[in-house]
């Protein structure tokens, strides 16, 4: 039995043995699904410049920003489906922490997911606070703008300068050390405050599996057991 298969078997073993798992996700989970990860070579950044992002930007330069934003998160992303890797986490029935704001999670069945960085799937005024559903906008019309007070709105995701969302990162921190076992799935462990959640669940005595197909921040510090590859070709064969 070669290493990655013996390392899969433990994995199995410590999942079934588990009272109570939470899986930890970013951006690696959706390139089965088409979404390019953010950073590297081949990522986002390297096409499009991140201050389209910044909250300060978007204020000052709406029109500018939402012409990038809608090209990225709603042309470009508006047929994506979950991947494999989503529907074997789906199986499991336990809390997901997710980075991502593609809502791929619930709609291959997960129930319980905290948005730690929100979500597309929802646009929001910045001068009222109403929500409208992505599917309900008018996108000829840049930048969209709120039906009840004109006020501009912007994606209900984190912005570059934003807070986390309090009740997220509150959850994200009670699930965290309250798990025996987490599952980190496609993430760095670059991005602060989300990649101090695996710290939480380590220093509250969890088991640590890690699911990359490089080497994590976490790899060499907290990970358990480290399983090198794609989480579509991985999780089945535990889960």
């Amino acid at each position: 039995m070669c290493d990655i298969q013996k390392k899969i078997e433990k994995s199995k073993d410590i999942i079934k043995a588990s009272k109570k798992i939470v899986v930890f996700s970013g951006a690696g989970i959706s390139v089965a699904s088409g979404i390019p990860t953010f950073r590297g070579k081949d990522g986002l950044w390297s096409r499009y410049n991140p201050i389209i992002l910044d909250i300060n930007f978007f204020v000052k330069n709406p029109k500018e920003s939402w012409r990038v934003i809608k090209e990225i998160f709603y042309d470009f992303m508006q047929n994506i489906k979950p991947n494999p890797a989503h529907y074997a986490i789906a199986k499991l029935e336990c809390p997901v922490i997710t980075q991502n704001i593609d809502n791929l999670h619930q709609e291959a069945g997960s129930s319980d997911v905290v948005e730690f960085h929100g979500t597309a799937k929802t646009l929001v005024c910045m001068k009222c606070g109403a929500k409208f559903d992505k599917d309900s906008i008018n996108w000829s019309a840049m930048p969209p703008r709120c039906r009840y007070c004109n006020g501009l709105l912007k994606p209900d995701f984190v912005f570059f300068g934003e807070p986390i969302p309090e009740n997220a990162y509150k959850k994200s921190l009670a699930l965290s050390q309250s798990c025996d076992t987490m599952i980190i799935i496609g993430t760095t462990g670059e991005i602060m405050p989300a990649s101090q959640i695996p710290y939480f669940a380590k220093d509250s005595g969890a088991t640590l599996i890690e699911i990359n197909t490089t080497p994590s921040n976490y790899t060499n510090t907290i990970t358990d057991i480290f399983l090198k590859g794609k989480a579509e070709e991985i999780l089945h064969q535990f889960i």
